[in-house]
């Protein structure tokens, strides 16, 4: 064989193997390339756009790999099946013809067009906006057929964003008709037999504490006066009473597996004939729930529980701002059982920080609305006693019912259960994070995790009110790990919790109508082992992360909407984030957050990133913009398209710029590689 021959046979070899399957999801470039991401983390597989075999962007695909390159492990595929698709709902325009209809989807993902029967219209006509869905696609079919499911409000721009955030994230936008028939099916009045079946708590004082505007009223709190101590009760909406295992109410709460919250709607996990009506524990009604009963002494310390399915009926809904006025006047409705929930919770608290949780502070924006949904308002949501009241309750439940289950075994082995897991700091973020604290004079012991929360907790105490506070605690939270849901419990570190999960809100989250499953079948002595759970905290963990992603998005929707009547006007802010091309300054008053790019400071100086300090230098005046520090700044663009506001830098405070620059307001900028704020619990 000549050297010829041979180089080619080795190159040969060295560029393929034997054909395999694998799957992962499907993530399509703008540019038309495919990528198949491997659960496993094995490499991506590339697949050309002929290749894609009925697949869209965010299905769940199986690939052939039919060509590896085996020194640069590239991997090259084409698409065999799609297992699971991430969205069928879409928000588009008809194009109506002679004889056919079209819908084109509004994405920025290559997709092809939609074919709609005439009988599939429902009343669209040509240019119409729509909300379609596809309906069918074979292998062999050039187009993929749609159906409109409902028409929207060409004025509507908000509610047309609104709705693509949802679909682009996989949600349905609407119940299948079958799934309502199924929850207008279910009975108005609790059985006899059930009654009997569960222990009676209607006697006993019971209220609900819930946001001003909430509907599906999922817990309730009663209080009672013992002989020696009191018996508090957490009381849960009991929807696995209604929600039977692989019927298809269950089926389309599993698809969903939580309620996406928007500023102006609330996308459901479940019909509302069940999340408001059915299981929602509105008051002076009968209601089945699921409870965690609790002996406190008079100290504060929680002496015996009682896990079971009871029957309550409420005396009263509380809001939030109901409880904290009694809480501060120490004057109102059942003021005393108020007070002494108060007092035990803040006993918890305490309690959870000495043990080693994290005690990150948190505010968040609530949009005051006009009729059109158009926000005219911007108000920044506390942390206040009486949100601490509820959420201490349901820590405690949580916790309780979490630790009741680890306890069991079946032939030595646990039973598969939901458990809510958040692992330590992230090495490789910490470390740069503790050089960057002491700056600041903070020191970290960092040699277990339990000295580094006591230390987070120590650094937290001693910069709140000082300008430092935000960068800070910013910071921190990205060192966190993102909390999951898991068969493999290994403790809670943010909450210093060895055993965990989420039983508390099943009309919002599946996890919890997991666990409520679980403990009921061991309370019946007959443990569920179930061998999908595994499979299905993973399907819940990832709607989680798209549900806070869709929230994150409309939030920042809503602020480019509120902004976009105030160009032109100047804001004081705070300095949130820093990268090569400019910072972010997010608004003191409205918590809006826009970039500031490098080509709008170009007038003033030449800015280099310095990674380290979080911060861009001035080559020449020394000048430096670091996370954390106040600036002033005027809106010069609010870009729905983009969800995206820009900023220039005020030099003279509340002033006009020295030298207005006109580079910065149309350069591109790049805000999604800013990291997401993240949340521990």
């Amino acid at each position: 064989m000549s050297d010829k021959k041979k180089s080619k046979h080795k190159t040969s070899k060295q560029t393929h193997r034997p054909k395999l399957e694998v799957q992962g999801t499907l993530e399509i470039t703008r540019s038309g390339i495919g990528y198949v991401l491997i659960a496993d983390k094995t490499g991506d597989v590339l697949v050309r756009p002929g290749d894609f075999n009925t697949a869209l962007h965010g299905d769940t695909v199986t690939v052939k790999v039919v060509k590896e390159n085996l020194t640069s492990k590239r991997k090259e595929g084409r698409i065999t099946s799609v297992v699971l698709r991430k969205q069928t709902e879409f928000v588009g325009t008809i194009q109506l013809g002679t004889n056919y209809a079209f819908f084109v989807p509004d994405t920025d993902k290559p997709m092809p067009d939609l074919y709609i029967p005439f009988d599939k219209l429902h009343g669209a006509k040509h240019k119409d906006k729509v909300v379609a869905k596809l309906i069918k696609w074979d292998k062999d079919d050039k187009k993929p057929v749609g159906e409109v499911l409902s028409l929207m409000e060409a004025t509507s721009d908000s509610d047309a964003a609104m709705k693509q955030i949802l679909a682009e994230a996989g949600f349905p936008l609407s119940f299948p008709s079958e799934v309502m028939q199924a929850a207008l099916a279910l009975p108005n009045e609790i059985d006899a037999g059930e009654i009997k079946l569960r222990k009676d708590c209607r006697d006993v004082l019971t209220f609900t504490i819930d946001p001003v505007d909430a509907k599906d009223f999922d817990d309730a709190i009663s209080v009672r006066k013992l002989k020696s101590g009191y018996e508090i009760g957490v009381h849960i909406a009991d929807v696995s009473h209604y929600v039977h295992p692989d019927s298809i109410l269950d089926q389309e709460a599993y698809k969903r597996a939580t309620s996406v919250y928007l500023p102006d709607r609330v996308n459901p996990m479940l019909p509302e004939r069940i999340s408001n009506e059915l299981c929602s524990l509105r008051p002076h009604e009968d209601k089945c729930t699921f409870s965690a009963i609790f002996k406190i002494s008079a100290k504060g310390e929680v002496k015996d529980y009682w896990l079971g399915k009871t029957l309550i009926h409420s005396k009263h809904r509380f809001t939030y701002e109901d409880v904290q006025q009694i809480i501060e006047t120490k004057e109102g409705l059942y003021n005393s059982e108020i007070l002494l929930l108060n007092k035990f919770a803040q006993q918890f608290r305490q309690q959870r920080f000495q043990a080693g949780a994290i005690n990150f502070s948190s505010q968040e924006v609530r949009f005051e609305l006009n009729e059109q949904g158009v926000p005219i308002g911007i108000l920044i949501k506390e942390s206040k006693e009486a949100h601490q009241l509820v959420e201490e309750f349901m820590l405690l439940a949580n916790r309780t019912v979490a630790e009741a289950v680890a306890k069991v075994e079946v032939s030595g082995k646990p039973v598969p259960f939901a458990y809510r897991i958040h692992d330590k700091p992230d090495e490789k973020k910490l470390l740069p994070f503790i050089e960057y604290a002491r700056k600041y004079g903070h020191r970290f012991d960092a040699s277990t995790p339990e000295k580094i929360a006591r230390s987070f907790n120590t650094m937290l105490a001693e910069v709140k009110g000082k300008p430092e506070q935000q960068v800070l605690e910013q910071l921190g939270i990205r060192t966190m790990a993102k909390a999951a849901y898991t068969t493999k419990n290994i403790g809670h570190y943010g909450l210093a919790f060895e055993y965990y999960c989420h039983f508390t809100s099943p009309i919002r989250r599946y996890p919890d109508v997991l666990v409520h499953r679980v403990l009921q079948s061991i309370l019946l002595g007959k443990p569920n082992m179930d061998k999908q759970m595994e499979e299905k905290c993973k399907h819940s963990s990832e709607r989680e992360r798209a549900a806070m992603d869709c929230e994150r998005s409309s939030n920042k929707y809503k602020q480019v909407e509120f902004m976009h009547s105030r160009l032109g006007e100047n804001y004081e802010g705070v300095i949130s984030g820093v990268a090569a091309f400019g910072f972010w300054v997010e608004t003191i008053e409205h918590k809006c957050e826009g970039l500031v790019t490098v080509a709008s400071l170009s007038d003033y100086d030449e800015f280099r990133h310095v990674e380290a300090d979080f911060s861009l230098v001035g080559r020449r005046s020394g000048r430096s913009f670091k996370m954390g520090d106040k600036v002033w700044i005027k809106v010069v663009a609010a870009s729905l398209d983009k969800r995206q506001l820009d900023y220039i830098w005020l030099p003279n405070g509340n002033s006009e710029p020295l030298t207005a620059p006109n580079k910065g307001q149309k350069a591109k900028t790049k805000s999604k590689n800013k990291e997401p704020k993240k949340h521990i619990k």
